[in-house]
């Protein structure tokens, strides 16, 4: 019998594992979504959440994406994701607690690959790979897969937005396209610098707003409240924070033609697709557009190629983002249920 254990997000994952190390105070989740391509790799976030149920469907969440992102990029790997709980907001997660998770990880025998997300870096991934050598996203030589995944997001997220104008709006060029970024973080940043490059009209928010500020000096862009940043008169729309942010409420006051960016599990609900497409919107598939990340510390972890492998995969990201528009084309289903159904295909669920 398949039950959902409570948990509408519950998408018979193949395991979901809850872990406390009284000694360092470690509270952390793993979930395995799918190990049927390979084992599931997704990173680990440090975050604070509301309680334990909301870090539990987060990694429920987060770990489907990875299948079907995994899937989706050509890579084989499965899908699972890592939370470390944060006692309070803005907590500082321990060298005790990061070698706990280590542990926690080695436990599993290979079934779980993790790697840099929010909340997290370099360095912390350095400690939890003193205990487990099921880690990705470490730091490596100059022109070799894997390191920081965040600026090869950002460049699988660049090519995206620009596949995305030139589908949804008709641009040829980012040259005066306005573009309103949410989070201007590692990825959103990063986006933000190579869009202003291409001549792009930006605006900026982030909920740290004087990151915002400074970035919007710096690229002759805009910057705005978080809070107002969704519904702004824009052509397009770039999430790069946390997810959930696209619901009925955040979709009806949605200006934008075009939604495309980084931020995992931007849709609130699967009915959120339905509704952005039957509002004209075109959306890119979340983990078909931010996969960048991924292809990097993933052929790292795999040993299967160098940078310019990586770069290869990552350029042909709009290719599947256009498969995926071309099918919804062709069928009149929501992009969201289109990517999905590929993905599930690939995966053979």
């Amino acid at each position: 019998m398949i039950t959902d254990w409570g948990f509408p997000d519950f998408d018979d994952h193949e395991g979901v594992h809850l872990f406390s190390d009284r000694d360092s105070g470690l509270s952390a989740i793993i979930a395995i979504h799918s190990t049927k391509l390979g084992p599931g790799a997704g990173g680990v976030r440090f975050w604070h959440y509301a309680d334990h149920r909301a870090a539990i469907t987060d990694a429920l969440r987060l770990s489907r994406g990875m299948s079907y992102k995994n899937a989706m990029a050509g890579l084989p790997m499965g899908g699972g994701k890592g939370v470390i709980l944060a006692d309070k907001p803005g907590a500082e997660v321990s060298t005790t607690q990061l070698e706990a998770f280590g542990r926690a990880i080695e436990s599993l025998g290979g079934r779980y690959v993790t790697a840099e997300d929010v909340g997290m870096s370099e360095e912390r991934m350095k400690t939890v790979a003193t205990q487990t050598r099921h880690v990705s996203g470490l730091p490596v030589a100059a022109g070799s897969a894997g390191g920081d995944p965040g600026p090869v997001t950002a460049r699988g997220v660049y090519l995206g937005v620009k596949a995305a104008a030139k589908r949804g709006l008709g641009a040829d060029s980012m040259a005066g396209v306005r573009v309103a970024i949410q989070g201007v973080g590692s990825v959103g940043g990063g986006l933000a610098r190579l869009l202003a490059a291409d001549g792009a009209k930006l605006t900026l928010a982030d909920v740290n707003a004087e990151r915002a500020k400074s970035l919007a000096a710096e690229l002759g862009g805009e910057a705005v409240d978080a809070d107002a940043i969704l519904s702004l008169d824009a052509d397009l729309f770039s999430p790069n924070a946390l997810g959930a942010i696209l619901t009925e409420q955040s979709i009806a006051t949605l200006k934008a033609k075009v939604v495309a960016g980084g931020a995992n599990n931007q849709l609130a609900t699967r009915q959120d697709g339905h509704r952005l497409h039957d509002a004209g919107v075109l959306y890119a598939p979340d983990y078909v557009i931010n996969a960048g990340g991924i292809i990097n510390v993933g052929l790292e972890y795999l040993g299967l190629g160098d940078r310019s492998e990586v770069d290869a995969r990552v350029e042909r990201i709009p290719t599947r983002l256009i498969q995926v528009w071309d099918e919804s084309d062709r069928t009149g289903d929501p992009e969201s249920e289109v990517a999905d159904r590929i993905a599930q295909e690939l995966i053979g669920r």
